[in-house]
């Protein structure tokens, strides 16, 4: 029962009770007693109706609070049937990945090892040239694939290869059938694959690591460094042809943090086979087949197996040799390479050769580079005492972004000059003096070209031509 319903019937009993008072009671009850008492129940009243009011407001939200609830078990409902798919998915995939292994090879990945397709990758160049020597016809003079493939066993493991896939015109010699005069001349064309390097390196620690079978030799940074796009002149610095590029044998090198600033010190220490003999013998130079003197002195043909079969060295022992760098970076692109190496060793029976090579290198800022090397070589022969044939080069280079301009196919150009120069001690010196332009069609497509003046002294002048130019398509991946 309501509390205003109990009070209604209160209030009308006390109306039967005045009632059934005597008239001298009623009488004393004045107008002033009676209107106090009926405001008060009206006061009362009011009260009474804010009180339902207010009751009905939270009736109301007590209905929302259940619809609310309804709503929220209905999404937990919904979530627990999502959760129970999941957890079906995951024990489905597990029971799958168990049927899977229990297929799989008995001999078992080892730990750590990554997939054959991450772990193998190729790279290298491509390259092909055009160009015109002055009293030479012109024409497409070379065409170069040079792959490296490159395999990582495990973390300390790793194999590299190096080839080089040339294109090159065949020959054929015989007798005119009129003049009956002797002839060779070209014929056809014929494909050559040469082996650059292959080697094996283990990484021992973060200083060291050790390097074993047919590798680049660490004589001075351009051998290392020669790649086709990499060089920005088509062709190679007179005097490294006095160095070999590579050579058997194990090698061990690093690097040697100094200070925080990326400062370094590297070196390399190896011994190989060391250079040959073309005709076995120790002499200064020989007859190749068309009766030419050719240097004698074979910088790549000593790796341990003679063409007539024999298992030996030509040479009574190995060589040795190594190299030492320092490189100084000071601010980003602006540092300093500095290097001295050399190797020292015979080359036919207990005849001594030798080679001392003096490498620098500066960038100054992301627009200027100089390079270059000082390389010379001592000799002995069996016919000519010691000879030592010598050079040196020097390399400038100069983006043109450098300049700031608002100029898309400017900022893609690069000036470079080089001057080199070579000694053979045979007789032959030759200066050559090169301007070239680079044009950077992507970071790794460039289309290379140049100019060289080259001045020749000497018995036979190296056979080079007065003046040539050379453009060059060269890629990088």
């Amino acid at each position: 029962m309501k509390i205003s319903s109990l009070i209604f019937g209160a209030a009308a009993a006390v109306c039967a009770l005045g009632m059934a008072l005597t008239p001298r009671a009623a009488a004393m009850i004045s107008d002033e007693d009676f209107n106090a008492l009926r405001s008060m129940v009206t006061n009362q009243d009011q009260r009474i109706g804010q009180q339902d009011q207010r009751i009905g407001q939270l009736e109301k939200l007590h209905e929302q609070d259940q619809q609310t609830h309804q709503q929220d078990q209905q999404t937990i409902q919904q979530l627990q049937q999502r959760l129970g798919e999941t957890q079906t998915l995951a024990t489905n995939a597990v029971q799958k990945a168990e049927a899977v292994a229990k297929v799989q090879s008995v001999y078992p990945v080892e730990s750590g090892a990554r997939s054959a397709l991450h772990n193998f990758s190729m790279v290298g160049d491509a390259e092909v040239q055009f160009g015109q020597a002055k009293g030479q016809n012109s024409g497409f003079e070379l065409a170069d694939f040079a792959p490296i493939f490159l395999y990582r066993a495990n973390d300390n493991i790793l194999f590299e290869a190096g080839f080089d896939v040339m294109l090159q015109n065949g020959s054929a010699s015989g007798t005119n059938a009129v003049t009956l005069a002797p002839y060779t001349h070209d014929n056809g064309s014929s494909t050559t694959v040469s082996l650059s390097f292959a080697q094996l390196d283990y990484l021992l620690n973060d200083y060291v690591t050790v390097v074993a079978g047919y590798m680049v030799l660490p004589l001075g940074t351009y051998s290392e460094r020669a790649a086709g796009w990499l060089n920005k002149i088509p062709d190679d610095p007179l005097p490294v042809d006095f160095l070999p590029g590579a050579s058997a044998g194990v090698q061990l090198r690093g690097a040697v943090p100094v200070g925080q600033a990326g400062q370094m010190l590297t070196y390399s220490v190896y011994g190989v086979n060391g250079p040959s003999s073309v005709d076995g013998s120790a002499n200064s130079f020989t007859l190749d087949n068309g009766g030419n003197q050719i240097a004698n002195l074979d910088l790549g043909g000593n790796v341990g197996l003679l063409n007539s079969g024999n298992n030996a060295n030509l040479n009574n022992k190995p060589s040795g040799g190594g190299r030492i760098g320092w490189f100084y970076p000071w601010q980003a692109h602006y540092d300093v390479e500095l290097g001295v190496s050399g190797q020292s060793g015979t080359w036919a029976g207990n005849y001594l050769w030798s080679a001392l090579v003096v490498d620098a290198a500066v960038h100054i800022s992301p627009y200027v580079e100089v390079k270059g090397e000082y390389i010379n070589t001592w000799q002995q022969t069996a016919n000519a005492g010691n000879i030592q044939p010598a050079g040196w080069w020097v390399q400038g280079s100069y983006k043109l972004a450098g300049l700031n301009l608002d100029a898309p196919v400017v900022n893609d150009l690069e000036l470079v000059g080089r001057y080199d120069t070579a000694n053979d001690a045979m007789g032959s010196t030759t200066d050559r003096y090169t301007a070239g332009l680079v044009y950077y069609l992507t970071n790794t497509l460039l289309l290379e070209g140049d100019y060289e003046w080259l001045i020749n002294h000497g018995l036979n002048a190296n056979g080079l031509p007065s003046s040539q130019f050379i453009v060059q398509l060269s890629y990088g991946f």
